[in-house]
């Protein structure tokens, strides 16, 4: 089965060279398959976050690859690594992120029509997203007045608006009671499962990473299988 996400030797450090120098990936090897769902278990601190980011090309590696659906990016320029987030890749992240003074169906039009797509399509694409976790009704109601777990259902939709290959969530529950988070995530589930894309999701919660194809974890700056 091809491979929608390949990291080969990735390693990052802060402050490189200098004597508070804190290396955070050491070689990271990871192979992500097409439809594929990988639980990303990892404390605080640890280095998800950074491993995210440069998975999701928002950071760059010192040393390694990244492969996303068979293109290496590693050389690449900044123009075309941000063509490749905008339509390859989709982002969710603890905190919904989502844009205050606009609906839910605005805040899922935006990036579609920043990937090239006029209002009309974009909007119909929003309210089929919309429908598809159950918030059709809270189509033109912006984020305060949509709860926590409706707010990061509307995120999910964002995330998959433009159609990517590759979702990556960093505590996408995170900021739940146990309860909703279960049913924000079986929503999550739904939408990664019936679109086909891949997924690394980084949680705390080792019971939601049990129900993905695959959990592995970051320790002490490399990817290791539970």
């Amino acid at each position: 089965m091809s491979s929608v996400l390949t990291l080969k030797g990735v390693s990052k450090a802060y402050n490189a060279g200098k004597p508070n120098e804190v290396s955070v990936l050491d070689g990271v090897d990871l192979e992500v398959a097409k439809g594929e769902v990988v639980g990303l278990i990892a404390p605080s601190g640890a280095g998800k976050s950074t491993f995210l980011h440069i998975a999701g090309l928002l950071d760059t590696a010192d040393a390694g690859q990244v492969i996303i659906d068979g293109q290496d990016h590693t050389d690449l320029s900044d123009a075309k690594r941000t063509q490749t987030r905008r339509q390859d890749v989709g982002f969710v992240y603890q905190f919904h992120h989502l844009l205050p003074e606009f609906t839910a169906t605005e805040n899922l039009m935006l990036p579609q029509m920043a990937n090239g797509l006029n209002a009309l399509t974009a909007e119909r694409r929003a309210t089929e997203l919309l429908a598809w976790v159950g918030l059709e009704a809270r189509a033109k109601h912006r984020p305060s007045e949509l709860s926590g777990g409706e707010q990061q259902r509307v995120a999910f939709c964002r995330a998959m608006a433009n159609g990517p290959k590759l979702l990556l969530a960093d505590e996408p529950t995170g900021n739940l009671d146990p309860d909703t988070a279960d049913r924000v995530f079986e929503a999550l589930m739904q939408l990664v499962r019936e679109t086909g894309m891949s997924a690394v999701i980084a949680t705390h919660n080792h019971e939601l990473a049990h129900r993905m194809d695959r959990q592995v974890a970051l320790r002490q700056g490399q990817i290791v299988p539970v």
